[in-house]
């Protein structure tokens, strides 16, 4: 074996390097590690010098969050929080300095160190069954060898021979049961067996020793990389100040209160609302809303019912729109002060989002729309001056919107208002002084107390600021702009895994697709690309990767694309095509992803603009081409909500603004000159993506012969637009672009088969009742010639209904028209193509009444038109459709479209329609505001033959990227019951289920099948603490059961069939009573998916009446329930529960169509009775579970092989 070193920077999370260390936390390391070197004595004993690391670590970064102790024969571990009860995070192994006998080095890396922390992190991960180990550290105070607890999982712990070597060494199969034994005879020869090179971070204190006893400032530099290393962020993966999968709490809730707003827990979600109390009228929300109030601004509004029913409801959902709108500029306007700061060294000069500078609300005004949407030139003269540094970069965002112009500008607001601080702020030094100050005061001293310019190489912010970056921005947007349902923000290892799994096979196609119009073989791995795509011209290659449609049909907060567009520009530097405007490679910088930030690197470390530097200044303007050019060509997106919408343009425009760089400025023109942002705003949709007036393939071709504009020249308007300079050359754009739009719709409209059929009907009808007549018709005639009229005027009828429905149904009123929307994935003729990349993170509404309006349109539209309205179910469908033919679409959505029996549809269209490429699901924890069951998939738009899907099922989520995967073929899923995707049962699993279905007839032979009683909204009315009179009996609730258990009543329950049906839909119908007078198995349904007893079933024989969280069972003549039990509780039950009906719920469907064996088997039935009469002893019955299930085992003729399948061997 072999172990590689890195230093400690080469270590670090480069987005995580790019963070600036406070200079508090500095000086708080230097003066600890000072003292730890001053401690050490090479002879003291290793007791002492355990004692000292842990004080060091403790009192440097864990004293108030995590506990650092010894555990059990571990010298040191540091818990994931403050107690020994909470999971071991980082193991150490401590020795002497002058132990170099057992020391590890370079030179002998098996050594005792390292076999001690093999042997601790087996006890940890196999005994403790701890899946939450960072790291693993051997140190003798001054070396350090820090190691990923991944090299020793991949290492150690998947290595059975060795882990059984390791339990037989535990379990006293061994000569002695001696620790020299485990390192000696099983560590040691496997160690020196391994031959992979084996990666560790090294470093020795004394290296620091010079840097930490002077006083030149400038060299704690030195320690930034060393202080990060051991900090939590690192050990501990905690997420830092700019992770983007992590929230800022304190500057979210202090933004909030500012706002007027507050979250709240409601059921499973947190939303947040309008304060109920405390509202404080300085807040910009009822400052807002006061003066909308005032100035009777909703009489002047013609679409206010859109933003409620209730007057109270239109004027929240307004005033806030206007207030997120401003707090967004101001945010936007934050960042930009901070990247001017940055960018002039710090000079303080650049900044001005000030209470000296902004006065008032009449100023911040002035600064929005006089400022920022006005080219410099065009600036009034005091203006010009006073905002001299400021530059311009787009109007859009600035631009007086339609819904500020029609209610309320923030001109407008109060500036007498003041609000009280929240106890809780940033400004404690504020909050001594005042209790409050003026609203737009505080909103900028708040925003000043944090560091929004700290982001770019490695230093120390001397002012101990907490950084905000666009990355935590992009979080508190999408948890505020969530407010009605409660936001679901998609972590960033989501959003980069599907960017990177869905984006790379879609270039590996695009460029296919151009070597075959140049007669090249083609290729299938991204390797092969890298080695072919520098036989083509680079100009070529870049274009191959521009021509990608990458669309988010529910876009949010625009996270997915920020996650593609840094994909890539990784896959051009990867490829070796990211080349400036001249044509001249990036050939000498590293770039990476790391926490959903593109990370640049060059020799000299974190690579940093500088505009007076010519090389640092084509390094900045081609990255900001390269995601101008993705962003306008390749990204694109749809959301229902008017915010998300305004957040994802605002997002995306960040992005550019990171990249920004200085332009010479004109001789004459006064001010500084960044490159102006472009106009994607028309790349970033409203609307339902659901719901459309015409279906994707409606004829456009007449319609493009008629019209006097063509697909050529609609793009080029949509080009056109993204780079107009002014309000007036974008308002003539929006209106050329609309007025195609309107043209195709009314020709196609025209084409619609609706229309066809109406105009034919009508025509028909025409001839039928102005024909001549030479003769009287007869009766029989007449009659014929009635139903003719009848029929072609019901035709008609209903033609002209549905047409009118089209125009003017409220359902229609946000539908999204995608067959006009975007002409970069239409075709020279017209016809839609579809878009090249279909990714996101769908709604997952359920039954939700908002929807009700829908129903009927969904169910004509989608092809799972069954059980409930999940929205989910709808946009997979959707997605599919509009993605490519043969090329990609990738969703996480909640899981259980992979298994429930209602999503046997959605199972069968994806099936119909794809070749899944990956399945992953990812269980319950993905999201910190949801705890749905969620799984990730990406498929190929493309007929599937022998394909394998890769699938991955992680511990945690957050492996999915390293967790190894398992093929398993698509076409099993066609003879599964249901379709259903039974991902657990690798081939030799699904061969032992396969033979038990077919080899075994199914339980609902010889028992029925029921649920206990449903309460439905008369959970009041039908129970009792005590028996009222003979309709009442004894009730179990679904906590009541154990396996082989006695049945624990609490309560009662009435059941009178009469009484519930009078009580209507609030009612539930009653199972048959024969479910509970007859002796029955009880299963609990409902079991968590981490729990490793997946059935939990005894007997009743006493006639109790059980709620519907248990089902229950009752046998046939001839059939044992006694020995059905025994089956149920079984491992071999268990296993199957736990790897094909891998679901939430033990369902009675499951059940009934769950193999059959011989329950009346007379040992079994006798085993069982023996067990049930032991456990009511509260005796130990291991032993005879243990013949039950080997009897079991033989009942079903399992082989000593498929046990070992079974019992994991």
């Amino acid at each position: 074996m072999n172990i590689l070193f890195n230093n400690p920077r080469k270590s670090l999370n480069k987005a995580f390097l790019k963070q600036k260390p406070l200079r508090s936390e500095i000086e708080l390391f230097k003066t600890n590690l000072i003292r730890l070197l001053d401690k050490i004595d090479e002879i003291e004993r290793e007791e002492n010098q355990k004692n000292h690391i842990r004080d060091f670590l403790r009192d440097t970064f864990y004293k108030e969050t995590n506990e650092i102790n010894t555990k059990d024969t571990k010298d040191l571990v540091i818990h994931l929080g403050k107690t020994n009860k909470d999971q071991v995070a980082v193991i150490i192994e401590a020795k002497r300095p002058g132990n170099k006998s057992e020391m590890l080095s370079q030179a002998k890396p098996n050594s005792k160190a390292l076999q001690e922390l093999v042997l601790y992190y087996l006890r940890e991960r196999i005994e403790e069954n701890n899946i939450d180990i960072k790291y693993l550290i051997a140190t003798n105070v001054y070396e350090w060898y820090i190691f990923e607890a991944a090299t020793f999982e991949k290492l150690f712990y998947r290595n059975k021979a060795f882990v059984k070597q390791y339990e037989q060494w535990r379990d006293g199969q061994k000569v002695t049961r001696d620790t020299n034994l485990f390192y000696n005879e099983i560590a040691r020869p496997f160690i020196d067996a391994i031959t992979d090179d084996i990666v560790c971070t090294y470093f020795d204190i004394r290296n620091y020793e010079t840097i930490l006893r002077n006083e030149n400032k400038e060299d704690d530099k030195s320690l930034i990389a060393l202080q990060k290393l051991l900090s939590p962020n690192h050990l501990l993966k905690v997420p830092f100040a700019n992770d983007s999968n992590s929230l800022n709490d304190k500057f979210y809730k202090e933004l909030l209160h500012i706002i007027g707003l507050e979250e709240v827990k409601e059921g499973s979600k947190n939303i947040i609302r309008r304060k109920i109390t405390n509202r404080h009228s300085g807040s910009l929300l009822e400052n807002t809303i006061n003066i909308l109030e005032t100035e009777d601004s909703l009489r002047r509004m013609k679409d206010r019912a859109s933003y409620g029913e209730t007057r109270e409801d239109q004027l929240f959902s307004i005033a806030l729109e206007l207030c997120l709108t401003w707090i967004n500029r101001v945010l936007f306007l934050k960042l930009l002060e901070g990247q001017l700061i940055t960018y002039h060294k710090g000079d303080p000069g650049y900044r001005f989002l000030n209470a000296a500078t902004i006065v008032d609300f009449d100023e911040l005004y002035k600064l929005f729309h006089q400022v920022l949407a006005r080219n410099v030139s065009e600036r009034s003269p005091n203006i010009q001056q006073k905002y001299s540094r400021v530059p311009y970069l787009n109007s859009s965002l600035f631009e007086i919107s339609e819904l500020e112009a029609a209610a309320l500008k923030i001109n407008s607001l109060d500036d007498s208002e003041t609000l009280e601080l929240l106890s809780t702020t940033i400004l404690k030094d504020e909050r001594k002084k005042n209790t409050s100050l003026p609203t737009l005061h505080y909103l900028f001293k708040f925003l000043d107390a944090y560091d929004f310019a700290s982001e770019g190489g490695e230093d120390i912010a001397e002012d101990n600021k907490t950084i905000i970056n666009a990355s935590v921005l992009g979080k508190v947007f999408e948890k505020i702009n969530g407010y009605k349902d409660g936001s679901i923000f998609t972590p960033g290892f989501i959003t980069m895994y599907m960017s990177r799994q869905s984006l790379r096979p879609a270039v590996i196609q695009k460029f296919n697709e151009y070597f075959k119009t140049e007669g090249i073989a083609e290729i299938s791995t991204f390797e092969e690309l890298y080695n072919r795509v520098d036989k083509i011209e680079i100009k070529t290659a870049n274009q191959v990767v521009n021509s990608l449609r990458v669309c988010d049909p529910a876009v949010g907060s625009g996270h997915f694309l920020v996650s593609a567009l840094n994909e890539l520009i990784l896959i051009k530097s990867e490829l070796g095509i990211l080349a400036d405007k001249n044509g001249k490679r990036l050939r000498d910088y590293e770039f990476t992803i790391e926490n959903d930030e593109l990370i640049i690197t060059d020799e000299h470390g974190l690579f940093v603009y500088n505009h007076l530097n010519k090389e640092s200044q084509r390094v900045q303007e081609t990255i900001f081409g390269e995601r101008q050019t993705i962003i306008e060509n390749c990204l694109f997106g749809v959301d229902i909500n008017p915010n998300s919408v305004k957040i994802c343009r605002l997002r995306l425009w960040i992005e550019l603004l990171k990249s920004s760089y200085y332009l010479p400025s004109p001789a004459g023109e006064p001010g500084v000159r960044l490159e102006t942002l472009p106009n994607i705003d028309i790349n970033i949709k409203c609307g339902n993506s659901l719901i459309s007036r015409y279906a994707l393939d409606a004829d456009i071709k007449k319609a493009l012969k008629r019209s006097k504009w063509s697909i050529d020249s609609y793009r080029l308007a949509i080009m056109s637009y993204r780079n107009a300079r002014s309000k007036e050359e974008k308002r003539d754009l929006e209106d050329l672009i609309l007025a195609i739009k309107s043209d195709f719709e009314t020709e196609v409209s025209t084409s619609d088969k609706r229309f066809i059929r109406l105009k034919k009907a009508k025509d028909d009808l025409f001839t039928l009742t102005n024909q001549g007549q030479l003769f009287e018709k007869s009766k029989k005639e007449v009659a014929e010639w009635n139903k003719k009229v009848a029929e072609y005027s019901a035709v008609i009828t209903k033609l002209e209904k549905e047409i009118e429905e089209i125009k003017n149904n409220a359902i229609y009123k946000n539908a999204f028209e995608w067959r006009f929307e975007f002409p970069e994935v239409l075709n020279d003729e017209g016809d839609f193509v579809g878009f090249d990349v279909v990714i996101g993170n769908p709604p997952y509404v359920y039954r939700n009444s908002e929807i009700e309006a829908f129903k009927e349109y969904f169910k004509s539209k989608f092809f799972n038109n069954t059980g409930n309205y999940d929205l989910y179910k709808y946009f997979i469908e959707q997605a599919i459709e509009l993605t490519k033919k043969n090329y990609f679409h990738s969703f996480i959505t909640n899981s259980s479209f992979i298994l429930q029996i209602s999503f046997e549809k959605t199972r069968k269209y994806l099936l119909d329609n794809s070749s899944i490429l990956i399945l992953a699901p990812l269980g319950p924890n993905v999201f910190d505001e949801a705890t749905v069951d969620s799984a990730v998939y990406i498929l190929q738009k493309s007929k599937f033959e022998n394909n394998l899907i890769k699938t991955i099922v992680p511990i945690q989520p957050k492996l999915i990227s390293e967790t190894k995967s398992y093929e398993i073929s698509q076409d099993r899923f066609l003879s599964n019951d249901g379709l259903v995707f039974d991902y657990l049962l690798q081939d030799i699993q699904f061969g032992l289920v396969n033979r038990l279905f077919s080899n075994f007839p199914s339980l609902e032979k010889g028992f029925e099948f029921g649920v206990g009683i449903n309460t439905g909204y008369i959970k009041a009315d039908l129970t009792s603490d005590f028996q009222i009179d003979e309709r009442y009996h004894p009730m179990v609730p679904g906590t009541g059961i154990s396996r082989y258990g006695d049945v624990i009543c609490k309560g009662y329950i009435m059941y009178d069939r009469d009484f519930v049906r009078s009580k209507g839909k609030l009612g539930r119908t009653l199972p048959d009573e024969k479910f509970f007078t007859e002796p029955k198995i009880l299963v609990v349904r409902t079991r968590n998916l981490s729990l490793k007893q997946r059935i939990v079933a005894t007997i009743d024989s006493e006639h109790k009446y059980n709620l519907n969280r248990l089902s229950n069972i009752i046998a046939r003549t001839g059939y044992s329930i006694v020995g059905l039990l025994a089956v149920l509780n079984s491992t071999l039950f268990n296993w199957l529960y736990s790897n094909r009906f891998y679901d939430y719920e033990i369902k009675p469907i499951y059940l009934r169509n769950s193999p059959l064996c011989d329950v009346n088997d007379k040992n079994l039935c006798q085993l069982t009775i023996q067990i049930l009469e032991a456990k009511k002893q509260g005796q130990d019955t291991t032993a005879l579970e243990q013949q039950v299930d080997e009897l079991v085992y033989k009942l079903y003729g399992i082989t000593e092989e498929e046990k070992r399948v079974i019992e994991g061997g």
